[in-house]
């Protein structure tokens, strides 16, 4: 267990304490409202959760959120589902993402760097920003888009995709998006549930060198979404608006100051969407207010973001991550847009992308670290990356030695924040905190405002034991629906069943005595072994170490007579065999490292691990084919990196059976 690892791997010095928003945020919060003035970070967050109302007027009144309307209290009701935050309040999210803007010594200073794969930084400036949402939101209101209209974008990371999601939410509409990456069918299945009025998209992207030409799909999904109004194209290849679509620059060319709907604090402002692996994608419906308040609380208080950072995380309009770093302007940070493959035209090419936009957190997955890792990249001895003051990493928990490496091969003070989260929430669970020491295989604390709980079958609390990741307060940017549900059955189904009226997320995790968090892997795809529970993360971890591992996949298969069966499947290096030596290595590391009862029944040579379209494993699709479910019931095709990959698992069940 990591609460054996009682030398932290950094900690923050006296001066960065000091400095850091949340110490300075306690100290106010102390004289204004209340919290605690001593007792640091987790006298802070005991407050934070013990006197909910309290807190988040407390985040509001810091932030200087403008309410055009004042709310009658925080909490109209506390339910879980149905928490009803800030009745009566109105505002506008797109307004606050744009007030440095307004601040003259700010104005002409980058908003956002966009980086593609040349690598050469393109600024545009607050006040470009602001003018270009400005003739947008004018331009979508003259084709008639209303308040809680539907506008989506198929759209790389791009500074477009960012200045079309603002002028929706500033007119009041609702944004959604996808990556070019997916196709026609995947974008159908989440962009059909909605009903989009607009259509931004791209002609095609560029991605490991290549151009991808996408303009059959863009019209593939303007055949197949019929209550779209108008499409808008994006020439990122240079082509021509193909007949009846509009021109991007035809619609941001005015010089007009946005107007800034008023919508209720929980007006919806995007849909965001799961990765629908064994079904349609879930609609995940989050509100303007709702968003706003989590992610200045997040990326204020929690990444210790301001005027002077420069934001870049690796990613794409189809994750969460992308909203989440747009976000990033409500700080009145600079973000860095990257539309580029994250290894091109080197694994390391992430870091030289931090040193040329001169990030102060550089924000990446776990896989990419280690990736980095397994390929020798020594980021610090070829780049000057002495801004960066904070790595942060999601998407799975990140491996002990991936914080190893970071610490040797970055930097020794460096600030190492594993987060993690969900799109359910668009933000995290638990993660960063800047006064806070880390701990290797570690998430520093959980979020302020977040009850955060690991509990038992029954319900019951642990501390420095495994159990279901559970958050037993509402959240403000927890779903206030999902789309077509009228009843709200399936988002009942989807967090509240199995504990009545607490969040149950569907992880493993840890709270450790001294208040930091271990994440184990997904719940639903736990190994368990005559009663031994463990996370597929924690397999992962110490089989991928081997050189000759690329990646692996284990599943935990019940089977009918009531035995159990555990194979571990092998993605393995170029040049690397699978022979009875390598079998016993990885035996003997998992017997050795972790437990006994987990040293798998059968290690297979696999051609790959099939991913969902976000990067994410899957292991409950694999586990239902080699339950012998038939692929096109245990899979949504459209979801999948590689569907072919998958044909390889229904093979190995046909074969058992």
């Amino acid at each position: 267990m990591s609460t054996a690892n009682p030398t932290p791997l950094w900690q923050p010095d006296r001066q960065q304490i000091a400095d850091a928003q949340v110490t300075r945020f306690q100290t106010w919060a102390a004289e204004h409202h209340g919290a605690p003035a001593e007792g640091g970070y987790a006298a802070l967050h005991r407050w934070s959760v013990a006197e909910l109302e309290t807190f988040w007027k407390a985040v509001t009144e810091w932030f200087d959120v403008r309410f055009t309307h004042p709310y009658a209290r925080v909490l109209g009701s506390r339910a879980m589902p149905g928490a009803e935050w800030f009745p009566e309040a109105t505002l506008n999210y797109t307004e606050h993402a744009l007030r440095t803007a307004d601040d003259p010594a700010r104005a002409d200073t980058p908003a956002i760097l966009h980086v593609d794969e040349t690598h050469e930084p393109r600024p545009v400036t607050w006040a470009e920003l602001r003018r270009q949402v400005g003739s947008l939101a004018a331009e979508l209101r003259a084709l008639g888009v209303r308040p809680g209209d539907r506008v989506s974008g198929y759209l790389p990371n791009i500074p477009e995709a960012v200045v079309a999601l603002l002028a929706t939410a500033a007119v009041g509409a609702v944004w959604t998006s996808c990556a070019p990456d997916f196709g026609a069918r995947s974008v159908l299945d989440r962009f059909q549930q909605v009903e989009p009025v607009v259509l931004f998209t791209v002609d095609g992207y560029r991605y490991g060198g290549k151009e991808h030409d996408r303009r059959d799909t863009v019209a593939e999904l303007r055949a197949e979404l019929p209550t779209l109004r108008a499409v808008v194209h994006i020439p990122l290849l240079g082509t021509d608006a193909p007949e009846g679509a509009l021109e991007w620059s035809a619609l941001t060319s005015e010089d007009v100051a946005p107007v800034y709907e008023e919508v209720p604090f929980d007006h919806p402002l995007w849909v965001l969407y799961s990765s629908g692996t064994t079904g349609l994608p879930k609609a995940i419906v989050q509100s303007q207010g709702g968003i706003l308040v989590e992610h200045l609380k997040q990326l204020g208080l929690h990444c210790d973001l301001g005027p002077g950072d420069r934001f870049f995380w690796y990613t794409s309009t189809g994750w969460m991550m992308w909203n989440f770093l747009v976000s990033g302007l409500l700080t009145g940070t600079t973000i860095v847009t990257y539309d580029g493959s994250p290894g091109y035209p080197e694994t390391g090419a992430q870091w030289a992308i931090a040193e040329r936009t001169g990030a102060t957190l550089f924000g990446t997955s776990a896989a990419y670290v280690m990736a980095c890792r397994k390929a020798g990249v020594h980021p610090s001895r070829d780049h000057d990356l002495s801004r960066v003051k904070c790595v942060a990493t999601t998407g799975s928990p990140l491996p002990p030695d991936g914080f190893r490496w970071l610490h040797d091969e970055v930097r020794d003070d460096l600030w190492i924040a594993s987060v993690s989260g969900g799109t359910d929430v668009c933000s995290c669970f638990a993660g960063a905190v800047a006064t806070l020491p880390v701990h290797i295989g570690e998430l520093q604390a959980p979020g302020l405002g977040t009850d955060l709980q690991a509990w038992d079958p029954d319900g019951n609390p642990l501390i420095d034991e495994v159990g279901e990741l559970v958050v037993t307060n509402p959240m403000p940017s927890m779903p206030i629906r999902f789309w077509n549900d009228p009843d709200g059955s399936r988002y009942h189904d989807s967090y509240f069943d199995t504990y009545p009226g607490v969040w149950r997320h569907g992880d493993w995790i840890t709270l450790t005595s001294r208040g930091s968090v271990v994440i184990h892997g997904r719940s639903d795809s736990t190994l368990n072994r005559q009663g031994v529970r463990m996370g597929s993360a924690d397999i992962y971890e110490v089989v991928e170490r081997l050189p000759e591992i690329r990646e692996s996949l284990v599943i935990g298969l019940e089977l009918p007579d009531g035995g159990y069966w555990m194979p571990l499947f092998v993605h393995l290096a170029p040049g690397a065999a699978l022979d009875d030596d390598l079998r016993d290595r990885i035996k003997r590391a998992i017997r050795e490292q972790l437990s006994p009862r987990h040293v798998p029944d059968e290690i297979i040579e696999a051609p790959g691990v099939p991913h969902t379209l976000t990067g994410k494993r899957i292991e409950v699709p694999v586990k239902r084919l080699l339950q012998g479910t038939p692929l096109e019931k245990a899979v949504n095709p459209g979801s999948i990196d590689n569907l072919e990959l998958l044909k390889f698992y229904e093979d190995i069940a046909r074969k058992r059976a």
